[in-house]
């Protein structure tokens, strides 16, 4: 075995239908790992303003997008809901050089995802239709048109499969939050203590 694998980390996708608490699942276990240097969680470049509300991320016009996407910035880039999303190069080499790294992704980029990390770990976030709804509804992002159309929109199955952990946040944040940061741990054991 070679020092590259005996160093390399871990990605964690985290995907899962709008409104079914991504952020909120993330940003629990981030406060739970403030204090871990090997745990990182990646700010995305996107195409949508800094003060729309939601994650925290880069913020980028249409045209720096693609000027970046052609330069190589991206270790993954996809288009959804009109918008462009970039996971930078530098996760890649921080995942090679052992750091658990976790992103908020798509279902319809994992391809891409695995193509660009080989081994991925994938977090599906759900939750009931019901609380996906009322969500969608209280962050006012969105006619309830618009609410309608994203909960109708056909979505890859990816609720199985080898690398697939499902955790339902359709009740208290912190019993999801508690999920995730669980299968963190293992992943980091993992890659750390390589069979």
């Amino acid at each position: 075995m070679s020092q590259l694998e005996l160093r390399r980390g871990a990605l964690v996708v985290v995907v899962g239908p709008s409104g079914a608490g991504k952020d909120s699942v993330m940003g629990f276990a981030a406060r739970h790992f403030s204090n871990c240097a090997d745990i990182h969680f990646v700010r995305r470049v996107i195409t949508r303003p800094s003060d729309a509300g939601g994650e925290v991320h880069e913020s980028v016009s249409a045209s720096e997008f693609l000027d970046m996407e052609q330069a190589g910035a991206f270790a993954v880039s996809w288009d959804a809901h009109g918008l462009k999303y970039g996971i930078p190069e530098d996760v890649r080499r921080n995942v090679e050089n052992g750091t658990t790294a976790i992103v908020n992704g798509s279902r319809s980029a994992l391809p891409a995802f695995r193509a660009a990390f080989g081994g991925i770990a994938v977090a599906v976030i759900t939750a009931e239709p019901t609380a996906l709804a009322k969500r969608l509804a209280e962050r006012g992002r969105e006619s309830e048109e618009d609410v309608l159309r994203r909960l109708s929109r056909q979505v890859p199955d990816v609720t199985s499969g080898p690398d697939v952990t499902v955790i339902d946040n359709s009740g208290r944040l912190e019993i999801a939050g508690r999920r995730f940061v669980e299968l963190v741990e293992q992943l980091r054991m993992t890659a750390n203590h390589p069979a």
